[in-house]
This record gives structure tokens, sequence and C-alpha cells, in this order.
């Protein structure tokens, strides 16, 4: 029966951006990732497995966020506030990129109608002390200082912290900063998985596995 399963519930990634202009440019310049290449499907991440490779006691959930390509915080909250009739005690939040941001922020200013098992933050961005604005100036509406995050750790069973050394993307100084304001927190580091846009993810899957 579906309501025996474990859930994951899982939010991917976005872009956001303070100009309008800025965003127009973007969809102008921005490589169309989604398209065949070389008569070959377009690129797979993990997250397409994950149910499968996790087997039949689990069910995954990654809803599409709105509007992923210029993300609003206050719109990504409506949505997932939307899902808290289905989700249970228990559920493995999970959040990479923007998505980890996301969670971040939303559970340390708001509280679940339920308790998750687990929360895994995946790759995000946090307001360091040595941060610059300017930097990250687009993902603003999303940001949070790694200190305003400890309230998190009361309002689940355990926190999972994952960076990659090699991420091209959000500098592993943020994962590190996190994990030094969350010291109740499990900090997984990577050499080698850069952005987390990787096709295979084991080391996930066996840690969804052992909580």
């Amino acid at each position: 029966m579906r309501d025996m399963k474990k859930q994951i519930f899982y939010i991917g990634g976005g872009e956001s951006f303070l100009d309008y202009e800025d965003f127009l440019q973007r969809m102008k310049t921005v490589d169309l990732w989604h398209l065949p290449t070389e008569g070959q499907g377009g690129s797979v991440k993990w997250i397409s497995s994950l149910g499968e490779d996790l087997g039949e006691e689990y069910e995954v959930v990654a809803p599409p966020m709105p509007n992923k390509q210029n993300a609003k915080f206050e719109e990504w909250s409506v949505w997932f506030e939307r899902h808290f009739e289905y989700l249970k005690d228990d559920a493995i939040l999970m959040g990479c990129s923007l998505g980890a941001m996301f969670l971040a922020k939303y559970l340390s200013n708001n509280d679940l109608p339920f308790r998750p098992k687990a929360v895994i933050l995946m790759a995000g961005v946090y307001q360091t002390h040595d941060f610059v604005s300017d930097d990250w100036k687009d993902c603003g509406d999303f940001l949070i200082g790694p200190e305003k995050v400890r309230v998190i750790c009361e309002k689940t069973n355990k926190v999972i912290i994952m960076h990659s050394k090699d991420d091209f993307l959000v500098p592993f100084e943020h994962g590190v900063a996190l994990s030094e304001a969350l010291a109740e927190a499990e900090f997984v580091v990577f050499e080698d998985k850069n952005h987390f846009l990787i096709e295979d993810f084991p080391e996930l899957v066996e840690s969804i596995k052992e909580l």
C-alpha cells in the first residue's frame, strides 16, 4: 500500500534573478540542455532512478517547483505547503542547490505539521562570514545564515549535509560553514561529485537506507 512506503520528498535546483532583464538575458543565452545531442537523449540525473535504486519500500516524490527558471521563495513555499496533507511523519526531505537553500530557510522560519525522519541538504549557498553579496545577489530571496539554520535540528531526527570539494558552482566552503554551525548534523564530504550533476549516486542511496 502506498501509505506504508517510506516517503522521500526531493526539491531540486533552479535559478533566481533579482532583475527581470537579467532573467530575459539568461533565456536568450542559456544552452538548451533539454534537447537531444548527437542522437542521444538529454542528460540523465540520479534523481530519475532514485526510486528504482531504493526499491519498492520507498516512494520518491520530486515535484516540479514553480517557475524554477526564475524562482521566488514565496511561490515555492506555497507549493511546498500544498504537499503537507500528503507528507507523513518520518518522511525524508531532500534539497539540492536552490532546493537545499529553500529547505534550510523554510524550515528555519516555519513549523511543519509532521516530523521528518531526516533533512538532507546538498550543495546549498549560505551567508557565511566572508560572504560577498554581489556574487549571489540573485539568490537573495533564498539565502540564510548558517547559524540561523540550527533550529531545524529540533524539527527532525537527523540533518545530513552533503557537499563535494570539486563543486564548480557552489564553493565547498559553504558546506563547511553549515556543518560548523550545525554540530549535530552529519557532514558527508565527496571529492568528485561536482554539483551533484551525476547519473549515479549509490552513496546517497546507501545513506537513505541507513536512516
